[in-house]
């Protein structure tokens, strides 16, 4: 799970990454740690948002990338595939840097149906998600 900084909802995050990367090219989010149980994400892992202490989107982790920064301080890039999965709303409380999720804890993705349907108001998703409706 990695907190989605000043994004407000799915559909701002897909926006974003649009500008972002070329159609088609894989997403990639740097962060200061490498993982520890890297094996683990590679063998089909996803990187789960949490938007406004929601987890509402994931996207297939494909790669995990070392850095070395100009500063010399070693970074991971996380790269993903392009696709944004949007899931079914579940609360989460504020946390620094990233949390493994384990896949009996992972919400379910949102039906093909309902993956192109607007995200609510983030205080109405989050009052939903806390009692286990959405």
């Amino acid at each position: 799970m990695k907190l989605c900084v000043g994004i407000d909802s799915v559909e701002h995050l897909a926006d974003y990454r649009t500008r972002t990367y070329a159609p088609g090219e894989p997403n990639r989010h740097v962060t200061r740690m490498f993982p520890r149980r890297a094996d683990e994400i590679l063998r089909g892992g996803s990187l789960y948002w949490v938007i406004r202490g929601v987890i509402q989107a994931r996207q297939k982790i494909i790669a995990l990338e070392e850095l070395i920064g100009d500063d010399g301080i070693r970074r991971c890039a996380v790269v993903m595939a392009p696709e944004l999965v949007r899931t079914c709303a579940a609360q989460r409380r504020p946390f620094q840097g990233w949390r493994y999720l384990e896949p009996e804890n992972a919400p379910a993705d949102l039906p093909r149906a309902r993956q192109s349907e607007t995200t609510l108001p983030p205080e109405l998703n989050a009052a939903l998600a806390e009692i286990g409706v959405r």
